[in-house]
């Protein structure tokens, strides 16, 4: 009975982890990256017409360099609307990492700075590497 108790302990702390991005599978591609991040984006609700680009880097193992930075943000409403479009697009960059990089793409990416744009509506999505 123990074990059982045991067990059921470790399969509901396994279930309660958030799911692994993008699927576990490696990322081959800048496209590719910029597909897999933006599959983690919801605009707010009643966002309208909005984005905001977020600047940030990666680590070869697919986290980030430092906090991402918002580096243009057009979005209708005071500037507590702003903040919530910017946070709502920082969580999804966050959530959605770490990225699995392949090897040929690792060993490029370290400390090169990228920019995502994310847009309401989602289907507006661009992605830019600098």
């Amino acid at each position: 009975m123990k074990g059982m108790a045991r067990y059921s302990a470790i399969v509901g702390a396994l279930l309660a982890l958030p799911p692994f991005p993008a699927d576990a599978a490696s990322v081959n591609t800048m496209n590719e990256v910029g597909a897999a991040l933006q599959a983690c984006w919801t605009p707010p609700a009643n966002s309208g017409n909005s984005s905001v680009t977020l600047s940030f880097s990666f680590k070869r193992d697919g986290t980030l360099i430092g906090p991402p930075k918002p580096t243009a943000i057009k979005v209708s409403g005071d500037d507590k609307a702003r903040q919530a479009y910017v946070d709502a697009a920082t969580a999804a960059l966050r959530n959605c990492l770490p990225l699995s990089f392949s090897p040929t793409l690792a060993q490029g990416i370290p400390g090169k700075v990228f920019t995502l744009q994310f847009n309401s509506p989602k289907d507006n999505a661009k992605a830019v590497q600098q």
